[in-house]
């Protein structure tokens, strides 16, 4: 089930919201230090971590599925957001370098069809970083935030996901080992609880950060899908001792 843009947009504007962005930011910008000339693809909710690559990237762009909705991105400047099926995105073939995947693939009911499209438009050598809840940490037990909803995943089970369809995990990491309350206290400190959570208890973080490569070798392995077929059915066949002709009758 697929949260709404506009409650996604409202959970961001809260302390607790900007804690998660900033904390999360930090994974993202440490797995892709350097984007200089590279064109970034955001799927799902992702404008409030494309942001810190726009001074460095060639191009940057946001697609929010369809079941999502869609909020203009940025406010200071032209738009570069869309909506689209996460399915059928609006883009050629190989050409995007980086795509990241937030409040996106734990909502879809289509995972596979929107990896196998994303592997679509990325170029060889292309790298899809997801951020996604993780099933051992509390964030996804609690519901208030966008990250109890939807289907956690743990590491395992991501992993298997992505070599299914034709990517090569490369790294993971974790963040929010901060508990989701709104204390103003815990906001404050949670910095600290990423420093203690990665050294001391590395599995439970809120979600997971997986960054995956594309498998240019596993096309030629993978059937490409075939179309739909329109099935029409028979009629009946006519009883013993019926005319041959449907509609006449039988001597």
């Amino acid at each position: 089930m697929w949260t709404d843009a506009i409650d996604l947009r409202d959970f961001y504007r809260t302390s607790l919201g900007r804690m998660a962005r900033r904390l999360i930011r930090r994974r993202l910008r440490a797995m892709w230090s350097d984007v200089h000339n590279l064109r970034i693809l955001g799927i799902g909710f992702t404008t409030p971590y494309l942001g810190t690559f726009r001074d460095e990237a060639e191009r940057v762009l946001s697609v929010m599925p369809a079941p999502q909705g869609v909020i203009a991105w940025p406010d200071d400047s032209p738009g570069l957001c869309t909506l689209a099926d996460e399915g059928e995105l609006p883009l050629p073939d190989v050409a995007i370098d980086r795509v990241l995947l937030v409040h996106a693939l734990e909502c879809s009911d289509a995972a596979r069809p929107m990896l196998r499209e994303i592997w679509r438009v990325l170029a060889e050598g292309g790298r899809l970083l997801i951020v996604v809840p993780n099933r051992r940490g509390i964030w996804a037990r609690i519901d208030f935030t966008p990250f109890g909803q939807g289907n956690p995943y743990s590491l395992a089970q991501i992993s298997r996901l992505l070599r299914d369809n034709m990517f090569t995990p490369t790294s993971w990491s974790q963040a929010l080992f901060a508990p989701p309350f709104r204390s103003r206290m815990l906001v404050a400190s949670a910095p600290a609880w990423e420093e203690i959570g990665r050294r001391w208890f590395s599995v439970f973080g809120g979600v997971l950060v997986v960054e995956a490569q594309k498998q240019v070798y596993a096309a030629t392995a993978v059937p490409a899908f075939k179309r739909r077929r329109l099935y029409v059915p028979r009629a009946p066949a006519l009883p013993a001792g019926s005319a041959g002709r449907r509609g006449q009758p039988s001597a």
